[in-house]
């Protein structure tokens, strides 16, 4: 067994084996990484995480290998977290992204990792952010996770990145399917991909005025719509400065507070699936539920009667912390 102290010395020396190590541990939830994670915690909070969402087929890894090429001729270093929800069979993004990217894995000042759910979205989301954590400590100045398509798994992911960078392209209805399916929303910066194809100009002014709308009237950062062709490279130093204008907006007494509230966020999902887990897990309710549902009460009076117990027993266990130790008396 590798002694956790020892892997997070590694860690911070630059070791990548122990950058891979720990990765792993956070993905497949093992009980060694929490104590790992508090051990590099320290080095938290100096890489500037972007996150690339958008619609299967719209270029994101072709963007994001470009994205990488360009931000290491700049002397970044950069970690690419690949996510893959949807297909832990055939690879999906796993072995298309490794591919695409095949210039970059040769380069000492890139790592790139695949993640895929196995069908745990919550827990992949999760496990992305620990990730993310794990590259930040090991000292790379720039993160971005790409998710493969735009459910709600893939939007919890990115929400955890400081910009959050939706790529579409013209002909396959992105602009409809952006505004319908809120994707303007979490957009801190819009692509339009693929600009040599016809119709993308008209999709570049239609999501311009949808930003242009939602944003009227109203304080705070604008999404910028940028139009580049990742394949060719055109374009795709815009999209950089595009995140850098973002970046500078949040620094301006913005980013602490942002920060937090994502952190906020990433316990109220620790703390959601540690409950799912026990309420719902082999020593859970499932059992018991099945037997009241038997019985024709109603969902409403089983959930009822769950979180009256549950709430019992967390009221027992506030009153039992709270209770002097024989033998001494509570001042």
């Amino acid at each position: 067994m590798v002694d956790q102290a020892s892997i997070a010395d590694r860690l911070v020396a630059g070791e990548k084996t122990a950058l891979a190590r720990l990765i792993s541990w956070a993905e497949n939830r093992d009980a060694r990484f929490p104590k790992a994670l508090a051990e590099i915690y320290p080095n938290v909070g100096r890489a500037w995480r972007t996150g690339v969402t958008g619609p299967p087929g719209a270029g994101k890894s072709t963007a994001v290998n470009e994205m990488a090429r360009l931000l290491r001729e700049r002397g970044s270093t950069v970690g690419i977290l690949a996510v893959d929800p949807s297909s832990p069979f055939s690879g999906g993004a796993l072995l298309g992204d490794r591919i695409r990217m095949e210039d970059r894995t040769m380069d000492d000042g890139v790592f790139i990792r695949s993640m895929a759910s196995r069908g745990s979205h919550g827990g992949l989301a999760q496990a992305s952010v620990d990730a993310c954590d794990v590259m930040d400590a090991f000292g790379l100045g720039e993160l971005i996770i790409e998710t493969v398509g735009v459910g709600q798994a893939e939007y919890v992911v990115v929400s955890a990145a400081d910009t959050v960078v939706v790529v579409l392209c013209p002909g396959a209805g992105d602009g409809i399917q952006a505004m319908k399916s809120g994707l303007l929303e979490v957009a801190d910066v819009l692509v339009v991909n693929k600009s040599d194809l016809a119709g993308s100009e008209r999709m570049l002014t239609d999501l311009e005025e949808a930003v242009h709308i939602r944003t009227a009237g109203k304080e705070g950062w604008s999404p910028p719509v940028v139009s580049c062709s990742a394949g060719t490279g055109v374009g795709v130093e815009a999209v950089l400065q595009a995140i850098e204008s973002h970046r500078a907006y949040l620094s301006e007494g913005r980013l602490e507070g942002v920060r937090r509230q994502k952190r906020i966020e990433q316990v109220k999902t620790v703390v959601s699936e540690e409950l799912h887990e026990v309420i719902w897990g082999e020593q859970g309710y499932t059992t018991e539920v099945e037997g009241l549902l038997e019985s024709e009460q109603t969902p409403y009076d089983v959930a009822a009667r769950v979180l009256s117990e549950l709430l019992g027993q967390i009221s027992h266990a506030t009153i039992q912390a709270s209770s002097p130790e024989p033998g001494r008396t509570s001042r």
